[in-house]
């Protein structure tokens, strides 16, 4: 079910592009990701990728996020390099995402046609894995 439309966060997108105008290099670098954290800091971050796999820039900036001492975000975007602009997560980031930050916002779409959803709206009925974990006492 679709709520009140988010406002799209803009600076956010540029924080991105201009990472992935910037850093990316080659096939190894190829998405720039750049996520808001609820005390307003933006913190950015690349994908690494190889050919027997590698994290996506949502991924990476997860961590990136955490050794800079950022644990809650509040929205994220992912963009790719060569001017490819905004790049929904793929399955594993919005599962990922949606375990770490179930209140997350996601920005997606295309060009003058980007929004703003939460991250339940991407991965409606899903698996929660909180849900399925036994309490540890």
């Amino acid at each position: 079910m679709t709520t009140q439309a988010e406002p799209v966060d803009h600076e956010l997108i540029h924080a991105a592009a201009e990472v992935a105008r910037t850093r990316c290099r080659g096939d190894n670098h190829t998405m720039a990701a750049a996520a808001r954290a609820q005390d307003g800091r933006i913190v950015t971050a690349v994908n690494a990728y190889h050919f027997t796999g590698g994290p996506c820039a949502e991924l990476v900036l997860i961590g990136a996020a955490a050794a800079q001492g950022v644990h809650e975000l509040d929205t994220i975007v992912a963009v790719g390099d060569r001017d490819r602009g905004v790049v929904p997560p793929c399955g594993r980031c919005r599962q990922v995402l949606l375990d770490y930050f179930p209140g997350l916002k996601v920005i997606v779409g295309e060009e003058d046609r980007v929004r703003t959803v939460l991250v339940t709206e991407l991965l409606p009925d899903s698996y929660v894995w909180a849900d399925h974990q036994l309490d540890a006492e």
